[in-house]
């Protein structure tokens, strides 16, 4: 599937801003799920210097920096991508969780031990007994990792309620596991906290999900969804991703953008400004599949 995704992000500050510096992460990745095919950003006001790279974990950067008087600065990105999914992750066979555990502490390749890294706490998630017991009764002995995970992912879809209203960016997850509410950012959260309490090597990802408007009604311009999600790494397998706000194993219609140990690695959009006083975020997101007429849409989380 090729999908059209344009991305807005607006501030509009309380107070003129005299200088700021932002990084962005908004660059489709390219691996074996997808391909990037196009993308461009606008920045405005227009940054006195942009420069482009990659960060720790492989995601493309853009840092830029404003010196000029603003009360407004909205940053639009414009991407083509084409998504490889084929949808057959759930028949995907995998060795023992145990063993899985075992071999990524051992670390004997390259890509086990840059797994490794990814079965400790982060900032945003800790490790702590009670994820743990949440997520051990999908671990028996000997059960396979993949399918453990998976029934993981199905129960956290079914015991947690999306709500909008329910927490913020910086929600601790002790608290989303106690009242069970929250948006797609707390349920990867938790899910990454639960497996990484096992010892199992989990990260976080956020891109792009496609949604689809009632039936009947058309797409509109402006609501798909920034999304995030879970990625779990097997030997042999490499990594494999889990969705559990919607309950799927991601294929053609989710658009990845970065990974990393948690949200604080890899958000879209987050800067230094001298000034400004209070700020007000909106975001847009319109995400168009080319292979289908019409005008593409979603809802932001």
């Amino acid at each position: 599937m090729k999908y059209r995704i344009e991305h807005v992000t607006r501030y509009e500050y309380g107070q003129e801003v005299l200088a700021s510096h932002h990084v962005a992460r908004l660059t489709p990745l390219a691996n074996r799920e997808q391909t990037p095919l196009h993308f461009d950003v606008r920045i405005d006001p227009r940054p006195v210097e942009i420069v482009s790279g990659r960060d720790y974990f492989g995601n493309e950067v853009l840092r830029f920096a404003l010196q000029e008087p603003h009360e407004i600065l909205e940053v639009t990105s414009d991407s083509t991508v084409l998504v490889n999914g084929d949808g057959n992750g759930e028949s995907i066979v995998s060795p023992e969780w145990e063993k899985v555990r075992a071999e990524v502490k051992a670390a004997t390749t390259p890509e086990a031990l840059a797994a490794y890294e990814f079965a400790f706490a982060s900032p945003a998630i800790p490790v702590a007994s009670e994820f743990a017991a949440y997520a051990e009764r999908f671990f028996p002995e000997k059960r396979p990792f993949l399918e453990a995970v998976r029934e993981l992912t199905r129960q956290i879809h079914e015991d947690f309620a999306f709500d909008s209203t329910a927490t913020t960016v910086s929600t601790p997850v002790g608290t989303v596991l106690r009242q069970k509410k929250g948006v797609c950012q707390d349920f990867a959260h938790f899910q990454i906290a639960c497996l990484r309490s096992l010892g199992l090597p989990a990260r976080y990802v956020s891109g792009y999900i496609r949604t689809e408007p009632p039936p009947g009604q058309p797409r509109l311009q402006g609501a798909d969804a920034t999304h995030a999600w879970v990625s779990v790494f097997c030997p042999g397998l490499g990594w494999t991703e889990f969705d559990p706000t919607n309950d799927v194993m991601p294929s053609d219609s989710h658009v990845r953008v970065a990974h990393g140990r948690d949200y604080g690695d890899i958000s879209p959009l987050r800067g230094t400004v001298v000034g400004g006083g209070g700020q007000k975020l909106t975001i847009g997101v319109t995400m168009t599949p080319l292979d289908e007429k019409g005008i593409g849409v979603g809802t932001t989380h």
